[in-house]
């Protein structure tokens, strides 16, 4: 019996004000909060409240039968607890039925996978904590930003306890191969992947508002009898894409929401299912293994991190915000570590891509240039107030071993000045008698 996997992504970062070389030192909040609140009470309004009512009206109409997977940033989901509670809400709704399943992801929605493994593993940590927080769950599969996957990543991923991920399912990895499978790691075979069908995918996500496409217009009977017809051993269709592909992406009027509301019962018509990605790995096992030695995402025709680490202004930028993770997770002033997240988001390394000029992509930038100057004066600001709390000329490795000394006598001072009240009342009670 074939079954759906469908996944969404929601991620928006917080997005930088223009900073000039001179506010370097003396402004230390980085942010365009009007920008940020307007354009997530946009998105909001017309995607993720109308689509998380479409999805819980699918599951009822349904008799529970439709399932799906949200992956949502840690930054986020602060977002939208400062500007859009009522989304927070909605989602807590659509977790009650017990029909959606919360992935786990890095909290900023960053690259720290591909240079930073102890950022890495913090994130997920962290990320799980607000997951667990906000809907009462724990993730229990992991899919990393823009389904970024290599086999370095899958040995970091299963050693967070993951036996699950998500990724692309490239042409120039699979080959031959379907994505229609669980595959597995390499060089870790108990960690069990998933891998997205492009073709179907992106017939939503790229397609369906297209008026050239020979296929326009698309119907949900239509795209449902295409899947049904994939060869009868391929089981598993995984359908992965961003969720503004529900209302804005494919704006109300294209009738997305009417598409997607009809694919339960025309399905349900095929014998086709819907299943969450933890489903289909309880019950399904690998049949063969994939080898990716240099990482992949979903992104641009080549499928690789160029988009993000393709220049030289890329590059530097990721050195220069990778040098001082070590020192930043050492500091527990909150407004530093929360900086360091929210400078840490894949988007602003996008906008220094010079793969996109011309092409329509977002950016609030008008030029990779002017988008590389304005995150290196906040980094630079940042490093300053970084410095401020470790001086840049001691060693990291002898920082951590004083800090740790310090902690240790702290400890220690604590723990005799706990025996130090203990003896005093006891003295007290002595000379009462």
């Amino acid at each position: 019996m074939k079954t759906i996997c469908l996944y969404f992504q929601i991620h928006q970062p917080f997005r930088l004000k223009r900073y000039r070389f001179f506010d370097i030192g003396t402004d230390h909040y980085y942010y365009d909060d009007f920008q940020n609140e307007e354009i997530i009470r946009r998105i909001a309004e017309r995607c993720y409240l109308p689509a998380n009512r479409t999805i819980l009206e699918m599951i009822n109409s349904s008799n529970g039968k439709f399932k799906v997977a949200f992956s949502i940033s840690g930054i986020a989901l602060e977002q939208l607890e400062i500007y859009m509670p009522e989304v927070i809400d909605s989602f807590k709704e659509l977790a009650a039925t017990g029909n959606v399943e919360f992935l786990s992801e890095t909290y900023a929605h960053s690259l720290s996978s591909l240079g930073d493994p102890a950022e890495f593993k913090h994130q997920i940590k962290k990320q799980e904590d607000k997951i667990k927080t906000l809907f009462g769950v724990k993730p229990k599969v992991f899919r990393n930003t823009e389904l970024i996957y290599s086999d370095d990543i899958s040995t970091m991923v299963y050693e967070m306890g993951y036996k699950g991920m998500i990724t692309e399912g490239a042409k120039h990895i699979l080959g031959w191969k379907s994505p229609n499978y669980i595959y597995s790691s390499c060089v870790e075979p108990h960690l069990k992947l998933l891998l997205k069908n492009d073709k179907f995918s992106e017939d939503l996500s790229e397609r369906f508002s297209n008026y050239s496409w020979n296929e326009y217009p698309l119907t949900a009977d239509k795209y449902i009898s295409w899947i049904a017809n994939t060869p009868e051993p391929e089981q598993i269709i995984n359908l992965f894409m961003n969720y503004e592909v529900l209302g804005s992406l494919n704006a109300p009027e294209t009738g997305i929401f009417e598409f997607f509301k009809a694919l339960p019962r025309f399905a349900a018509e095929k014998g086709i299912s819907f299943s969450t990605p933890s489903e289909i790995f309880a019950l399904h096992k690998p049949v063969d293994t994939i080898s990716v030695p240099y990482p992949i995402s979903w992104v641009d025709e080549e499928r690789d991190c160029s988009s993000w680490l393709g220049n030289v202004l890329q590059q530097e930028a990721f050195k220069k915000l990778n040098e001082i993770g070590e020192r930043v997770r050492l500091c527990e002033i909150r407004r530093i570590r929360q900086d360091w997240y929210y400078l840490q988001s894949s988007d602003h390394f996008y906008y220094m891509s010079t793969k996109h000029i011309g092409s329509g992509g977002f950016s609030p930038y008008d030029n990779p240039y002017e988008a590389f100057t304005n995150y290196m004066n906040v980094l630079s600001d940042f490093i300053v107030r970084v410095n401020a709390q470790f001086p840049e000329t001691i060693e990291n490795e002898e920082l951590n071993s004083l800090l740790t000394t310090i902690k240790n006598q702290g400890e220690e001072i604590e723990a005799l000045e706990k025996e130090l009240a203990k003896y005093k009342k006891k003295a007290a009670k002595t000379n009462k008698k």
